[in-house]
């Protein structure tokens, strides 16, 4: 019988001071026209499908015509200040297309679609609720990832942009099979490089549609990233494997891609790869990380049982013994970046030494 990993449905945290002020300093907190709750008085909705005609769980809704152009300027303001300098000189030029609502996840969030009426090029962007562990999940990743994050807050209400690529489960299902050997070969790399990533950051839930696959056009070839687009298990689950993404059921075929196609000296390069890369991220961005982490340490986003798990699971994993001193999530979270670090800097500096 399969171990199941995750456990109940996790409960949304609130913003603290603390975080509010750490937001308003690196302009993350800004005033909004739109909030959540306005956009849960649809008076009615559709079912929204793919190509294949599948279900996709969102709806799309509608409202009340004396609501809507309200809501639709809101939208477009909300988008002007997500990508641009949040003035109306182009609202004109926009449409919103859509406000889809999610039926399924711990977030239910808005998907809304902008389109520019004068080439018909568009994008996303999300309204979601405000929660303290998924703004954590964001800037954790803004920090430590080679991807930059952008989201909004203000009061209860998030808002993300959208993150483009293919998602896991629809690369697994339609396209990997048909890759060439040496695409394999770039994948499986990607996918053991984002495994250590989540697991050091400790980001968890990495199923196959939580990350999409994106695929860039080098000169000679095709290059490929893995990159997460959920962020709401951040620190929450005390068992050490739903950080690891090798563990869900759904990424099966990209872990019989690792076993297959890397032996374990690359696989265990590759990591060491990945795991030097984010101590160079965490060193050039410390000012930033200490005061998010200063947050964190003193937030509660998790339970007491699940704090006093995962600190087991993480001396086993690592035979560090600090992980014991940790007494909240983010306590655990500087302990192990705080490893990763000091052995970046311990082995370059006995390499500088030796040359």
């Amino acid at each position: 019988m399969e171990e199941k990993l995750m456990s109940k449905k996790k409960p949304i945290f609130p913003i603290t001071e603390k975080l509010s002020k750490y937001l308003t300093k690196y302009n993350r907190y800004t005033k909004i026209p739109v909030f959540y709750d306005d956009l849960l008085r649809f008076s009615g909705s559709i079912v929204v499908y793919n190509k294949h005609d599948e279900d996709t769980l969102w709806v799309r809704c509608y409202y009340p015509d004396h609501e809507r152009t309200e809501i639709d300027n809101s939208l477009k303001r909300v988008y002007t200040i997500l990508h641009s300098d949040g003035s109306d000189d182009a609202f004109q030029f926009l449409n919103v297309d859509a406000i889809d609502y999610c039926t399924f996840g711990n977030s239910k969030p808005f998907r809304i679609k902008v389109r520019n009426v004068l080439n018909d090029n568009f994008t996303y962007f999300y309204v979601k609720k405000a929660d303290a562990s998924r703004i954590y999940g964001l800037e954790l990743e803004h920090i430590l990832s080679p991807h930059r994050i952008n989201f909004l807050l203000y009061k209860d209400t998030l808002i993300e942009a959208h993150i483009a690529g293919i998602p896991g489960d629809v690369f697994i299902e339609e396209q990997l099979e048909s890759c060439s050997e040496y695409t394999k070969n770039l994948i499986a790399k990607e996918f053991v490089k984002f495994n250590e990533r989540c697991t050091i950051r400790l980001l968890g839930d990495m199923r196959s549609y939580n990350y999409v696959i994106i695929p860039t056009h080098d000169f000679d070839h095709v290059d490929y990233q893995i990159r997460a687009i959920d962020f709401d298990q951040q620190c929450y689950e005390g068992n050490l494997k739903v950080y690891r993404p090798q563990f869900f059921k759904e990424n099966y075929p990209m872990v019989k891609l690792v076993t297959t196609h890397l032996e374990e000296s690359s696989i265990e390069q590759y990591r060491k790869e990945e795991r030097s890369q984010m101590a160079k991220r965490l060193i050039t961005s410390q000012k930033r990380f200490k005061l998010l982490i200063a947050c964190m340490t003193a937030d509660h986003i998790s339970t007491k049982e699940n704090l006093k798990q995962l600190k087991f699971d993480l001396v086993e994993y690592s035979k560090d013994i600090k992980f014991k001193r940790a007494r909240s999530m983010g306590g655990i979270l500087k302990t192990a970046l705080e490893f990763v670090k000091r052995n970046y800097v311990d082995t370059n500096s006995k390499e500088i030494m030796e040359f």
